[in-house]
């Protein structure tokens, strides 16, 4: 392949986030990935894969999902839900 083909066709990579999914099972692995490695903007990412998709999860989700599973720990999939954006974004874990 050329060149300028590969470059038409190219598409960035984009991780998802969790909130994106209908539902979450609590047995999925998770991966940590660190970004920037050894510069002062390194940082880490959560990351779960679904279908060849990966998902972003945030810290709070995984907080919050820990007092849910000391709660039930019987549970076995989970929702999250978002609001807002950037910054300013929230989320809030419900069992399903």
């Amino acid at each position: 392949m050329k060149i300028n083909q590969m470059a038409k066709e190219y598409v960035s990579p984009e991780t998802k986030n969790i909130s994106e999914l209908e539902i979450v099972p609590v047995d999925l692995d998770i991966k940590v990935d660190v970004v920037n490695e050894g510069t002062p903007e390194e940082f880490k990412v959560n990351k779960i894969t679904i279908n060849e998709e990966e998902y972003r999860v945030p810290n709070s989700v995984l907080k919050q999902l820990k007092l849910l599973l000391e709660d039930d720990p019987n549970m076995e999939a989970f929702k999250v839900l978002k609001d807002g954006e950037g910054m300013k974004t929230t989320y809030q874990v419900v069992k399903v």
